[in-house]
């Protein structure tokens, strides 16, 4: 996620190329929380390998060295979302490879839910941690990703301003996935002034499902708004 440039004085210029912010959805004097969600065509065995191949969708220009080809992840609990920075291939002098820990896997069950913890880009430099949570649900169309970022504590930043930026940049890392997987758009809503029959039946609630897979917010209650 982090920009090659001074953590601080270069925040403006990190987050000017980040795409409309799908929602913050709680600040606090000292944290925020953003949300995005998508569908995509593939099942459930496929989004969550391309997940921990984050080479594969992330976006280079929100990396260390340049190139989301030097990001990898082991997903298994203490594994590592790192980056390698390679040499720099200067021929007058010798240098040396170094790396990058993003954040670190606290959390892995696959094709259900992925956690890891780890202070993202300009976050970096504060004493403040995150916890990313993607939580994967077979749907109809394919699977459904939730993706939720929370952030707290002590740091120089605004809260309104970086909550904005960042959510903007985890929005952009969803739809790399996602178009990586193939998006599905959702349905267009329903007119409320849709011919109808005026003596017409109310539609018939549906039995539920014993078998039906629940939903995001049912399997991982910890996402749940309340």
């Amino acid at each position: 996620m982090p920009l090659r440039i001074a953590p601080l004085a270069g925040i403006a210029l990190a987050f000017a190329a980040a795409p409309l912010a799908a929602e913050v959805v709680d600040t606090s004097a000292s944290g925020f929380v953003t949300r995005d969600e998508a569908v995509v065509e593939a099942d459930l065995k496929d989004t969550w390998l391309a997940l921990i191949a984050p080479a594969k969708w992330w976006n280079s220009a929100h990396t260390w060295s340049g190139d989301s080809a030097n990001l990898t992840m082991r997903p298994q609990a203490g594994g590592c979302f790192c980056e390698r920075i390679p040499e720099d291939p200067d021929p007058d002098r010798i240098t040396l490879e170094g790396s990058v820990e993003h954040m670190r896997v606290i959390h892995a069950f696959p094709e259900k839910a992925l956690r890891l913890q780890g202070a993202l880009g300009p976050l970096q430099s504060e004493p403040v941690t995150g916890v990313l949570t993607i939580a994967l649900t077979k749907v109809d169309d394919g699977t459904r990703i939730v993706w939720e970022y929370n952030v707290g504590g002590p740091m120089r930043y605004k809260v309104a301003d970086i909550s904005k930026a960042v959510d903007g940049v985890m929005t952009q890392q969803l739809a790399g996935l996602a178009a990586l997987l193939g998006r599905v758009e959702g349905p267009e809503p329903a007119s409320e002034t849709a011919d109808e029959p005026e003596d017409a039946e109310p539609a018939e609630e549906p039995l539920e499902d014993a078998a039906a897979e629940p939903s995001v917010d049912q399997a991982f209650g910890d996402l749940s708004d309340g």
